[in-house]
């Protein structure tokens, strides 16, 4: 197999990836939503910044390892699963407090240690769910030649993979944001919040219950 050649084909699938609903998909549009896009840019480059350490680890063999042990597919199971059910809870709670309010809230800007915190829920989301794990080890060695270094061509892949996806992402929060104002009015931004919390506590459920 050619790598240049299967590029368009890798390309095509990790948009398709990237636009399925999942906890990725959640969070962005929450925070674009809820914050406006500088709001967003740290969540997407934290899920980016997971998702090239997993391909990282995919690519020296221990992703595998992950997958095939039940103790540690179990503990990061869980674990993911109980931090997007903590996420939708947090949700739940600023739209239980969002009810009283009648005035449009403008996103504040962004500090750097709220920066780092958006960025540390994308990382922690990401690198705490097996699923990518799993599909790490199915999804690259599709596209590595035999004659290829597997290590090298996975990182270089995943670097096109985050490109890709770090831009679809961006692309998206940029058109959620867009409706800014009407997003922060107060019953609106309390029913984003109630909906993203379900949908977050939902997905944490199916992490922590889901087999391989």
């Amino acid at each position: 197999m050619d790598l240049v050649a299967a590029l368009p084909a890798f390309g095509v699938a990790v948009l398709l990836i990237s636009a399925s609903p999942g906890p990725a998909m959640a969070l962005i549009l929450r925070r674009a939503a809820l914050r406006g896009f500088r709001g967003a840019v740290p969540t997407v480059l934290g899920l980016e910044a997971g998702l090239y350490v997993w391909a990282l680890l995919a690519a020296a063999g221990f992703a595998a390892l992950v997958a095939a042990s039940e103790v540690a597919y179990l503990v990061l199971r869980v674990a993911g699963g109980a931090f997007l059910i903590f996420l939708g809870m947090r949700a739940w709670w600023t739209a239980w407090r969002q009810c009283g309010s009648v005035e449009v809230s403008e996103p504040a800007p962004i500090s750097r240690a709220g920066g780092w915190a958006a960025f540390g829920e994308g990382f922690v989301v990401m690198l705490a769910n097996p699923k990518a794990a799993v599909f790490m080890i199915a999804f690259y060695p599709q596209f590595v030649p035999a004659d290829m270094p597997l290590f090298v061509t996975t990182a270089a892949l995943a670097v096109l993979q985050v490109v890709l996806e770090t831009a679809f992402y961006l692309a998206l929060a940029a058109g959620v944001a867009r409706a800014g104002t009407w997003l922060r009015r107060p019953r609106i931004r309390a029913r984003i919040e109630a909906v993203s919390g379900t949908v977050l506590i939902g997905l944490g459920l199916r992490v922590a219950v889901a087999s391989r």
